[in-house]
């Protein structure tokens, strides 16, 4: 949509709550994320959540109850009723979603990077903003979807709330402020005997029962994904995308670091730190290779850690209160807590009202490439994302095209046509692709020849 006088220069909120017709916003997955989300967009007057996609609508609804939705919010029995009343329905069909007459954005869930491509497709389709929560799918094919976004003059854009476009945030201060982006990127909870723990042995990482575990609705799965290294993974390689810094030849370190390490630790080897080299992405871990804890952790935040370019900036850094390294030249400018789905609509509003995007991929630098997690034999299948087979390996994109890597976004249902010993990186030949999928001829796109 064209940008508004009131869109371009009052606040988000005074934006919306000014526009003539509502914003209305169709949100595929109502799992933790979404209903993240929910529990805040009523808060929002002039925007109108018009439909909810869920393939179990009814978990869909009990999400909504949980945060506090009026029943008669969600009843509506159509798209049409749905939105002259202004209220919002409920479906199982995320196409008949996004070809609803008078939506004006989508904002894609799922985590299933496959089918968050096909709906983001589908959505440029019908002329409609996308906001991907689904960095899966950003990871598989967001610089061709970001194009793709362009041609039809609509922005795709990462989530706020999620730590990609936090860090992204982050970034562009630092170059906007003139300052050499060193290192960006998150924490988490790392040690290496993660990368082989799978959904059956994840709680006892945690320190959770399964039984607790079920009770409470956790997905082993996802959880392991987070624990594996693989989310990190995917993440760091979309904030490469975003931002144009390159991952490093080995991928992510992990090093132990806390709040007041940063700027001595994440700045290159020969200056005294960690790094391969400057301009690049990297995770921290709030544990020590010992197991214990790392001092003022960053488990849940982001960080950026900038280079003064002359001595007089170094001077402001100290006169500031900005701790530095010992030569004074490297400091970091952090945030401790990323808050998910509650901060999401920073992007829908910058997105429907601004055609604005927070963190979109520019270029093609960061992969993520599917390794084993044990020795896998011809005919399994695939478990993907969080499973017992494979975990994903951030890399520098070409490398991992020149190397032929499958991407950690297709290594779900497909079966091996080889054996791969554990630790390997799979390669496209090891596995049986589905050669008509749409999703997999845009990752094609991206590829070299």
């Amino acid at each position: 949509m064209p940008v508004t006088a009131s869109a371009a220069t009052g606040t988000l909120t005074e934006a919306l709550a000014s526009r003539s017709t509502p914003l209305r916003v169709g949100l595929i997955g109502a799992g933790k994320f979404g209903t993240m989300f929910l529990s805040q967009a009523r808060r929002l007057e002039g925007l109108h959540l018009l439909g909810i996609a869920d393939l179990m609508p009814e978990r869909a609804r009990a999400n909504l109850a949980q945060v506090d939705w009026p029943i008669e919010q969600y009843g509506a029995a159509s798209p049409a009723e749905a939105r002259d009343r202004g209220t919002t329905f409920v479906t199982d069909d995320a196409a008949a979603l996004i070809a609803t007459d008078g939506l004006d954005l989508i904002v894609e869930a799922t985590g299933n990077p496959l089918v968050g491509v096909r709906h983001a497709l589908q959505a440029f389709d019908h002329g409609l903003h996308v906001v991907n929560v689904n960095v899966e799918a950003d990871v598989l094919a967001g610089p061709a979807l970001a194009a793709r976004a362009a041609a039809v003059d609509r922005v795709y854009t990462l989530a706020y709330g999620d730590q990609p476009a936090l860090i992204c945030e982050l970034v562009e201060w630092a170059r906007v402020s003139g300052f050499e982006v060193v290192s960006a990127g998150k924490g988490t909870k790392y040690l290496p005997i993660y990368h082989t723990s799978t959904p059956e042995t994840v709680w006892d990482h945690y320190g959770i029962d399964a039984e607790t575990a079920a009770r409470d609705g956790m997905n082993p799965q996802m959880f392991n994904s987070f624990l594996d290294g693989t989310k990190s993974a995917i993440e760091m390689a979309a904030v490469a995308n975003a931002t144009g810094l390159t991952p490093q030849s080995a991928g992510l370190g992990f090093p132990p670091c806390g709040t007041d390490d940063l700027q001595r630790q994440l700045i290159p080897r020969a200056d005294g730190g960690v790094l391969e080299h400057a301009g690049t992405v990297e995770v921290i871990s709030c544990l020590e290779r010992d197991g214990s804890p790392v001092p003022r952790d960053l488990r849940w935040g982001v960080y950026v850690v900038v280079a003064a370019p002359n001595e007089y900036v170094s001077r402001c850094f100290a006169s500031y209160g900005m701790p530095s390294d010992p030569s004074g030249r490297y400091a970091a400018m952090y945030r401790p807590y990323h808050l998910v789905g509650l901060e999401l609509a920073v992007s829908v509003l910058k997105a429907g009202l601004r055609s604005e995007a927070t963190g979109v991929a520019t270029g093609f630098h960061g992969d993520v490439v599917a390794a084993a997690k044990r020795d896998l034999k011809p005919g399994e299948v695939l478990d993907g994302e969080g499973g017992s087979t494979v975990h994903g390996l951030l890399r520098p994109a070409a490398a991992a095209g020149t190397a032929g890597a499958l991407p950690m976004g297709l290594a779900h249902g497909l079966a091996l046509a080889r054996p791969v010993a554990a630790d390997c990186v799979l390669c496209y030949d090891d596995v049986q692709l589905d050669e008509s999928d749409p999703a997999l001829a845009l990752r094609r796109q991206m590829e070299p020849a």
